[in-house]
């Protein structure tokens, strides 16, 4: 088995006062803020993963994998190889962080004690979708770089890449059947089909200055959020609460996965190459339209221009990216974010207080602090 560089998910510099990881059926975790900067740690193990948790002065909680996934054991070298790759590049490991979360706090609702083993499954079933869904965007997109290093079809060629992505999805499906809950497998399998529509809609929109709103919001449902809100939805599913909080649940992880992929689309803009881990405005270079590219197309007839002539001239990617960022493109789509953050707080006035819906809504402050 190969061990693998360690992954975290960081809550922001906010701090929540409470973190919870449901990871272990015997042994939850709840810790607070330490003034004397003094690291807490607990190891969790099961199946082929250990979890570890940290808690700093600075309020920054990590949720932690070490371990290749289960599946990739005694699999083909190549493709284990492949797998190292992306799963050590690093990443928030948001979603599986959700699950345990929502877990924790529909569990409290109905007075479960324990999490049980099905949701601990969904953890790494959504972590293996996300990532097999990030080779296969990198194949589509021709990038290069992810998170600073070199994506999978760079470093193996796209006929590896593309097999280590379909291999994690069959994986994953294979995996999603052995939890026998339909209301679940059709969930999450929409999910794949979602990523395959999201793709088809981008690529018929690129350099398409008529874009709507709407229509971007659609696209990014399909290639963010669609997988959020499942993993949001199963996990209350797998709790037993009712079909209404599920719903509840299932638009906090909506709203919050529009919301973040509205402010990946701003980073685009205002961060660096070296905070990006990729080229800034790479989204726009390859005529994917995003919310700031579309509010200061209403602004901006110059931008439409140099849009439509896709970049031929030296230094109209340049001009473009400053476009954008003096017509109050950015401020726009900062409001976009904070519209769909406060309507996935709103969904989570269904759970009763607890640390748990804390480190929710701290999850969405967290999304928002990115662009403050």
């Amino acid at each position: 088995m190969l061990s693998m560089t360690s992954h975290n998910l960081e809550f922001g510099r906010s701090g929540l006062d409470f973190v919870a990881c449901g990871c272990s059926s015997n042994a939850s975790y709840l810790v607070r803020n330490s003034s004397k900067g003094v690291l807490r740690r607990v190891k969790y193990e099961f199946g082929a993963r250990k979890w570890l948790c940290f808690r700093r002065d600075f309020g920054s909680c990590r949720v932690v994998s070490t371990k290749t996934p289960e599946a990739f054991v005694n699999e083909n070298p190549v493709l284990m190889s492949a797998a190292e790759q992306i799963f050590s590049a690093g990443g928030k490991r948001m979603r599986p962080a959700l699950v345990f979360l929502v877990s924790r706090a529909t569990a409290e609702f109905v007075g479960l004690k324990e999490l049980t083993k099905e949701h601990r499954r969904l953890a790494e079933i959504i972590e293996m979708i996300h990532t097999a869904s990030l080779i296969h965007d990198d194949v589509l997109d021709e990038s290069d770089m992810r998170r600073g290093q070199e994506t999978v079809h760079q470093l193996y060629g796209t006929r590896v890449a593309v097999l280590a992505g379909d291999f994690m999805f069959a994986q994953s499906s294979w995996y999603l059947a052995n939890l026998e809950n339909l209301e679940v497998i059709k969930l999450i399998s929409q999910v794949i089909k979602d990523f395959a529509s999201g793709e088809i809609k981008q690529a018929s929109s690129l350099f398409d200055c008529d874009v709507e709103l709407d229509e971007y919001l659609i696209k990014s449902y399909y290639k963010t959020a669609s997988l959020i809100a499942a993993s949001t939805k199963g996990a209350a599913i797998f709790s037993g609460v009712d079909s209404d909080v599920c719903e509840h649940m299932y638009q906090y992880g909506k709203n919050l996965g529009l919301s973040f992929q509205v402010v990946d689309d701003i980073l685009d803009f205002t961060q660096s190459a070296e905070q990006l881990g990729k080229p800034a405005g790479s989204d726009l270079s390859k005529g994917n339209l995003t919310a700031p590219v579309i509010f200061a197309l209403e602004k901006v007839p110059r931008l439409r221009d140099i849009i439509e002539s896709e970049f031929c001239e030296t230094g109209s990617l340049d001009e473009a990216i400053e476009l954008v960022k003096s017509c109050g493109g950015i401020e726009r789509a900062q409001n976009l974010a904070k519209e769909k953050a406060d309507l996935a707080i709103k969904s989570l006035q269904c759970l009763p207080q607890s640390a748990f819906r804390l480190a929710l809504e701290g999850m969405v402050k967290y999304n928002l602090e990115r662009i403050d």
